[in-house]
């Protein structure tokens, strides 16, 4: 990518986590990137203040028009920004020509459009949002290849397998990808004792600071059942040929096991950052303020096999990985609305894997659904689970 002139970005979700890293990346880069676009979904005060620093040319909200919407549509500019509303207007933005590059960080479901969108209209897009690949993986992909869009990883750990196949050029000689999982914040209980986490328990995670939702998937580890559905298009590599490790530090981000034996790993200490740049300025790569590893402080770096007992949602992963189809929309539903029945109270944190089986095992398949199959299945998926009768926890 030619850095010698700016290049324009959309930052989609500009105020959760990953936009908000993408926008210090971002900042610290401005001889090189100008921010052009930004989204949100409905933290207002904050993308207020995130219009005032950048001055994007449009600044879009997502969220439903309420009189918190209207007042902040009407309100002051930030020197020449349009401020609009609804997807609609994401989309046109994403589409245009005022954008390069485009950053989806947008959550759930709901950041599918947007990706479409960007590869359509042939841009590079530094995809965060998981549902994306694990709704309709094999559909974007195609879409990209159609359009000439680049998809470039955002998580770490698929961002790691990405820079870890620079070593051989491609995917021909790759033996196995290995992922890598921190195991979650509750990795040391007993797994009789599972059953009775709380909700702040779930929420505790060592190493990474995230959302909610995506804190509680990784103490289930659906989060990694759906990376292996991530890696599965993205990497255009088989299920089987896809494995998983626990890695208590989070300082080995994936790797990649070539035919030869040699394993090739990328290593940092955890700062989303990282990655976010490297999607950025690929294949360049610029000085960063992330953080450092410690050369001259001991270091123990470990890995464990996966327990399926204490993390069932790993078979889920893989058994979607290899089926596609219909598959992945109906699993990212149905753990989306389950994870936010355990937020709520309504059942324990052990039942979000049992429910999403269930409702797995109950779809209607389909091979080789088109866009409107994935997105009918997901509400499907949704209504099935609103319809699971809450336990006593």
């Amino acid at each position: 990518m030619d850095l010698n002139r700016r290049r324009k970005v959309a930052v989609l979700g500009s105020t959760g986590s990953i936009g908000r890293s993408s926008l210090d990346v971002l900042r610290s880069h401005q001889d090189s990137f100008e921010i052009t676009c930004i989204s949100c979904h409905q933290q207002l005060d904050l993308f207020q203040q995130q219009c005032d620093e950048f001055h994007p040319h449009r600044a879009v909200v997502t969220g439903e028009r309420s009189g918190a919407v209207e007042d902040w549509l009407l309100g002051r500019d930030s020197g020449s920004v349009h401020k609009l509303h609804g997807m609609d207007a994401v989309i046109e933005a994403v589409a245009s020509p005022e954008v390069d590059i485009v950053i989806g960080a947008i959550v759930g479901v709901a950041g599918l459009y947007s990706s479409l969108a960007a590869v359509r209209a042939g841009k590079r897009l530094a995809l965060a949002n998981k549902e994306s690949l694990v709704v309709a993986g094999e559909y974007l992909m195609l879409q990209a290849a159609e359009h000439g869009a680049q998809i470039l990883p955002v998580d770490s750990e698929h961002s790691a397998i990405f820079q870890a196949l620079q070593a051989s050029g491609g995917c021909d000689a790759v033996e196995n990808l290995i992922l890598t999982a921190s195991g979650g914040p509750l990795r040391d209980w007993p797994i009789e004792k599972l059953e009775n986490a709380t909700v702040e328990q779930a929420l505790s995670h060592p190493t990474w600071s995230m959302g909610r939702k995506i804190t509680v998937d990784s103490a289930t580890m659906m989060n990694k059942a759906l990376e292996v559905i991530e890696a599965r298009w993205l990497f255009g590599i088989p299920a089987d040929q896809i494995k998983v490790v626990i890695h208590p530090q989070s300082i080995i981000h994936s790797m990649v096991e070539f035919q030869d034996g040699s394993v090739v790993a990328q290593l940092s200490p955890p700062d989303m950052r990282l990655p976010i740049q490297y999607a950025l300025t690929y294949p360049q790569r610029l000085p960063s303020n992330c953080h450092r590893m410690q050369w001259d402080k001991p270091q123990n770096l470990a890995w464990y096999p996966v327990d399926p007992e204490r993390y069932p949602a790993m078979d889920l992963g893989f058994e979607v990985a290899k089926k596609g189809g219909t598959c992945g929309a109906v699993l990212n539903a149905a753990n989306e609305s389950a994870v936010e029945l355990f937020l709520q109270g309504k059942i324990r944190l052990t039942e979000i894997a049992k429910i999403c089986r269930s409702v797995l095992n109950h779809h209607t398949y389909s091979e080789n659904p088109n866009l409107e199959e994935l997105i009918c299945q997901d509400r499907w998926a949704r209504d099935e689970v609103a319809r699971w009768k809450p336990i006593t926890c």
